[in-house]
């Protein structure tokens, strides 16, 4: 009795399957087993600390950054941006970056220059007492004649912008000053805001008018 031959197409398909079969378990590890399917991820796996939130899912954008801090939150924020206090001059650049990319241009520039101006004076004349018969309804009479907190030669505003408040009749100065009280104590870093609302005068021209502080 004779045994009928391969065909010599399904004996090379059969060596060929033998070979890489021989050669997947060569190079598998002494003492491994075959690997097993992974467990599928549980929820707990987004609370892994190793997790990269900030990467996008698949097909989805990123998100988009958050907007800037509102006006209320200024202090918190501008705490955090500020350099270290004893810097002098030299960090007063650091800190009108930080304003300014926290809070990008919303202003027309004629508007901003003329808040940014009457913020600073404003500043000046509520820290110092220099210039404040110019703000009549800000400085009261009775506020007219009160010490100056802080001396003139000492005085320095660091960092200041511009910016709505809201609407487009409200904005809002923000300033980062430094000065030494009457006891003679420096300190930079302290921040101030100003609110202004947009006036017509009989004129009909447009003016930015100072709130008093509250």
């Amino acid at each position: 009795m004779t045994t009928t031959p391969h065909p010599p197409r399904l004996l090379s398909l059969s060596t060929v399957m033998l070979a890489v079969a021989g050669a997947a378990l060569l190079g598998m590890p002494h003492g491994q087993t075959s690997p097993t399917p992974a467990a599928p991820p549980t929820a707990h796996a987004a609370t892994e600390p190793t997790a990269d939130i900030s990467a996008p899912a698949a097909g989805k954008p990123p998100l988009a950054a958050a907007p800037s801090s509102p006006p209320a939150s200024t202090p918190a924020a501008l705490k955090s941006a500020l350099p270290p206090h004893g810097e002098g001059t030299a960090g007063d650049t650091a800190i009108q970056r930080a304003l300014e990319a926290a809070w990008p241009p919303d202003l027309p520039h004629r508007d901003a220059r003329e808040l940014l101006a009457a913020g600073r004076a404003l500043l000046r004349a509520d820290a110092t007492g220099t210039g404040r018969a110019r703000w009549p309804g800000v400085f009261t009479a009775s506020g007219q004649g009160l010490v100056p907190a802080f001396a003139t030669a000492r005085f320095r505003v660091q960092a200041v912008i511009a910016r709505r408040d809201g609407a487009d009749d409200r904005a809002v100065v923000h300033l980062v000053w430094a000065g030494a009280d009457r006891g003679g104590a420096f300190t930079d870093g302290r921040i101030t805001d100003w609110h202004f609302t947009r006036t017509t005068t009989t004129k009909g021209a447009s003016t930015w008018t100072p709130q008093p502080r509250t």
